[in-house]
């Protein structure tokens, strides 16, 4: 596969190894150390443990150490603009006492790497990361030991120190990591276990490290799937249904069948015209006379409330506590509302792509996913071959947020270059990105709750439609508390939802934390009390009650019932193992109904933190995304139709609608890494319905706050 290697180079000096030839990397490992760790991919997540654990798992970490001294990171998870690629290596260089300078990294390469399931739920550090952590140990322990064999020392009076092995007692005693494993492949495991490093000793880790993709990225030198060009290349056009549900009944393709350079595959329900240049198919591609059947969809986004309340499978209890009746009958006040979020689309900046080439009866495909590995799964069964005949090259992946963990674009290509027996490149256009897009699912969500006459939440009745149950659960202390689902955002039970619906950034518990902290501040309201003192009074969660007063004294929030007219709101949530409590001030048009967003504070309890920078940078991509669903993102459609299909129409945050971001990471040495990438999410819709109706009084209860539902709740 020497073709797909030099389509794309490895940037000098940046430490990321984007592709390598099988052969290639055969002989690497076989001129160093090769360490093999079997562990387990869960270790590490009550908190740091004191020793590197190994499982009886067939989950594999690999690390090579090359006879230069440089190690090379195998990672199954891919670079999706999270950073992981940066912080990952920081991870390896801390366990085994390298400079960070000196780690590679390949990532999402499933000939080279180990099996993984996919890069999804802020899972690479808080999951992956003690894996590598302990390999990285197990290799540091590895070395120690064969240094002391070849220096002739006690294990216990040597030290490391930037990737050499040195006596304690005779410095002049040293051998470093390269000379170790110069010539030779070792496969040599560690009696007992690996100790991993105190928080106390870090050095890399919890030390801001620049991003590995940064220059390429703002360079515009970052190679994503679409940029894959090899020689012969067909671009694929695809005929696509005009509707969801509608079924392809008859296809002519004589006319683009005519057009020279032109070909043209029909393989059951994929037709595809294809040219050596895209707009010559694209062109090709309208010649084609296609009938299809009408959806059988009548549901609208106007309609799509009623519809899922009707259709949806009976409830699921997922959290109960104490007796709802006893509850209610003890309260002195009972609130009742229905929260509502419409179908919000992924809108990655690069649409689904992917380029397959097949080459001595092995099908290579790039492509951008998030999980590389099932793909290859899938590939493989469209294809009917062997696993092992199919390889998955994941390169940047320009945004996915769970909506590339779906990859048709890949299994597309893959069937093309099969057919043509020539490489083929399939780009979604910005249209067929919206069209089949698994789009974040439309929720209703009904809380009925009260409260006792010392203002104390005495019981809570969630019933969530669409959302699931993912940041459902109670922090706060309720004694009487049920909730129940009916159908969440990774199933599409008898058509419940018109088309499909997948995992995005945080999936149902942005829609259930809005339901949540929104009835939790119309409690407050109905108390009479400060939302801040309100939660405080019914929270006994420690890391919640800190997060919260981190976040007040940053924001200097002065105690006052709400609504105030100051326009500033709160909200808290828990996702990913991260606590997050988000403040926000806005400012309401009211005669337009326009919400300006003007300042937020978000502060988390994360556990450790491997990279405080880029810690910070995803707080801020939450809360920029967030505004989207929050004040503007909705997908309209009718009849199966998906009206928005660019963003002429489909709005995402501009960068004058982002506001002043300030973030608080607390210190939590005590506590593992927890997830990062989508806590600061969950809390936005919250914290600005909340703010609006400190501002203007009136409580939006459907997302987005578009200008006109804001207008409509103030007239109300």
């Amino acid at each position: 596969m020497s073709r797909g290697k030099d389509l794309m180079e490895v940037p000098e000096g940046w430490g990321f190894v984007k592709t390598m030839d099988r052969r290639d990397f055969l002989k690497l490992t076989g001129s160093g150390l090769l360490v093999v760790c079997s562990v387990d991919p869960l270790l590490g997540q009550a908190g740091p443990a004191p020793t590197a654990q190994r499982a009886a798992t067939d989950i594999n970490s690999f690390l090579h150490i090359g006879a230069d001294g440089r190690v090379t990171c195998l990672v199954g998870k891919v670079e999706l603009g999270q950073g992981v690629m940066t912080s990952l290596p920081q991870l390896a260089a801390e366990e085994l006492g390298v400079p960070l300078s000196a780690v590679d990294i390949v990532m999402g390469d499933t000939d080279l790497c180990p099996m993984d399931r996919g890069t999804f739920g802020s899972l690479s550090i808080r999951m992956f990361g003690p894996t590598l952590r302990a390999a990285a140990a197990e290799a540091r322990a590895v070395l120690v030991q064969m240094a002391a064999e070849r220096l002739r020392l006690p294990v216990t009076d040597l030290e490391v120190r930037d990737g050499v092995v040195i006596s304690k007692t005779d410095p002049s005693k040293r051998m470093g990591y390269g000379a170790l494993a110069a010539g030779k492949r070792i496969e040599r495991r560690l009696d007992g276990q690996a100790v991993l490093k105190q928080v106390s000793a870090f050095t890399i880790m919890g030390r801001s490290a620049p991003r590995r993709d940064a220059l390429e990225k703002v360079t515009g030198k970052a190679k994503y799937a679409g940029d894959i060009a090899p020689s012969g290349a067909l671009h694929a056009c695809i005929l696509r249904p005009p509707s969801h549900g509608a079924k392809l009944l008859r296809a002519d393709t004589a006319a683009a069948e005519a057009v020279p350079g032109v070909r043209v595959v029909h393989d059951g329900d994929l037709v595809a015209v294809l040219h050596a240049h895209r707009d010559e198919a694209a062109r090709a591609l309208a010649l084609v006379k296609a009938t299809y059947s009408p959806s059988p969809s009548r549901v609208t986004h106007e309609t799509i409330f009623e519809h899922l309340q009707k259709v949806a499978p009976e409830a699921r209890p997922t959290g109960t506590g104490g007796n709802l009746a006893a509850g209610e009958k003890s309260a002195a006040q009972v609130v009742e509302q229905t929260y509502l979020k419409g179908y919000v689309a992924h809108a990655p900046i690069e649409t689904h792509s992917a380029v397959a080439m097949v080459e001595n009866g092995k099908v290579t495909v790039w492509a951008g996913t998030q999980t590389p590995f099932p793909l290859k799964t899938q590939i493989a069964r469209a294809l009917n071959i062997a696993p092992e005949k199919v390889r998955v090259i994941t390169p940047y992946v320009g945004g996915g947020f769970g909506g590339k963990s779906a990859s048709m674009q890949g299994i597309e290509a893959a069937r093309l270059a099969m057919a043509t027996g020539k490489p083929v490149r399939v780009v979604w256009s910005r249209e067929e990105e919206f069209f089949f897009d698994t789009f974040d699912p439309a929720a209703v969500i009904k809380i009925r709750a009260g409260l006792d006459a010392a203002k104390k939440i005495v019981f809570w009745d969630n019933t969530i439609i669409g959302a699931g149950d993912r940041g459902s659960a109670l922090f706060y202390e309720v004694p009487n508390h049920r909730t129940a689902v009916r159908g969440g955002w990774n199933a599409n039970p008898a058509g419940m939802h018109p088309f499909a619906i997948g995992p995005w950034r945080a999936p149902g518990a942005n829609a259930n934390v809005f339901a949540r902290e929104s009835h939790i501040d119309v409690m407050a309201a109905k108390a009479g009390m400060d939302p801040v003192e309100f939660r405080l009074r019914n929270l006994t969660d420690a890391r919640m009650r800190r997060v919260l007063e981190a976040a007040a004294k940053q924001f200097g929030w002065t105690p006052k019932p709400a609504p105030s007219g100051r326009g500033v709101g709160v909200a808290c949530g828990d996702d990913a193992g991260t606590y997050v409590a988000t403040m926000a001030e806005v400012k309401v048009d009211k005669a337009t109904g326009k919400v300006q967003v003007v300042r937020v504070v978000c502060a988390q309890d994360m556990g450790i933190v491997v990279n405080p920078e880029g810690a910070v940078q995803q707080m801020e991509g939450c809360i920029t995304m967030g505004l989207g669903y929050t004040l503007a993102e909705e997908v309209r459609f009718k009849d199966g139709v998906v009206l928005d299909t660019n963003f002429g129409t489909y709005e995402l945050p501009r960068f004058s609608d982002v506001p002043r971001i300030e973030t608080v990471i607390l210190d939590s040495p005590d506590l593992a890494p927890q997830g990062g990438g989508e806590p600061a999410i969950v809390t936005t819709g919250a914290v600005l319905a909340n703010a609006v109706f400190d501002a203007v009084g009136a409580r939006v209860v459907q997302l987005p706050m578009t200008p006109t539902r804001v207008k409509s709740a103030m007239k109300g």
